[in-house]
């Protein structure tokens, strides 16, 4: 549980946990990592943050404010969670590491900064914007799905994972990787749209309420004379 860490009967770092994406739409794969990360990295916080305009995928199908509100509605139940907009209200790309400089800017040393992603973008972490500094400002952990080796690592990834892994998360402000586990659970955002596009309701990929929203808003339909 939060709160059990510290050294020598120091209090414990505050350790805040941090989700980044498109959200569009949330779906139940985004709740499970959070829902993982909570039970195994002693969280004090986790916020989701969901992007503004990312440079690494088209424009988004609802906008930044259809996003947030279908955010809201699924993590209302989900412990020590809440939603940090500042990348919908950035100008421009929305980069990852800028980010963390605001947050430990605001924050100050003391807090411990958990990036958390699924070990996907693990491969993907060369194609970030000045992935090398990311370590400087926050830890990485790492959602490792069912028997996932970890094969095709970049290899300025892979000598980064050697150096940096620890088996759990120490009691510092940032600077290193963590693995943990989470069962594997295969949902794309577009395959979801495209389904809902299609008149589908993918009720086994979203929360029922989510999904609700999305139907009373008409998001991600065709537009009229399309497929």
């Amino acid at each position: 549980m939060p709160g059990a860490r510290g050294a020598h009967g120091s209090p414990p770092r505050r350790r805040i946990g941090l989700l980044g994406g498109t959200f569009d739409p949330v779906h139940i794969a985004h709740l499970a990592l959070a829902r993982a990360a909570l039970a195994h990295l002693a969280l004090d916080e986790l916020r989701f943050v969901p992007t503004g305009r990312s440079w690494q995928k088209a424009r988004a199908g609802a906008s930044a404010k259809q996003r947030i509100a279908m955010l809201r509605i699924a993590v209302a139940e989900l412990p020590r969670t809440r939603i940090d907009e500042r990348e919908t209200k950035r100008a421009g790309a929305s980069y990852t590491i800028d980010t963390l400089v605001e947050l430990r800017a605001q924050l100050g040393e003391s807090a411990a900064l958990v990036w958390i992603v699924g070990s996907d973008q693990l491969r993907n972490l060369p194609t970030w914007h000045r992935w090398e500094e990311l370590l400087r400002y926050a830890h990485l952990a790492v959602a490792r799905r069912g028997d996932d080796t970890l094969e095709g690592l970049d290899a300025r990834v892979r000598a980064l994972v050697d150096e940096r892994t620890q088996h759990e998360l120490p009691d510092e402000p940032a600077g290193s990787i963590v693995f943990f586990p989470m069962e594997p659970m295969r949902v794309s955002g577009s395959e979801l749209r495209d389904r809902i596009a299609r008149g589908e309701q993918p009720v086994e990929l979203l929360p029922a309420r989510v999904l609700d929203y999305i139907d009373r808003n008409r998001l991600y339909r065709a537009a009229p004379g399309g497929r």
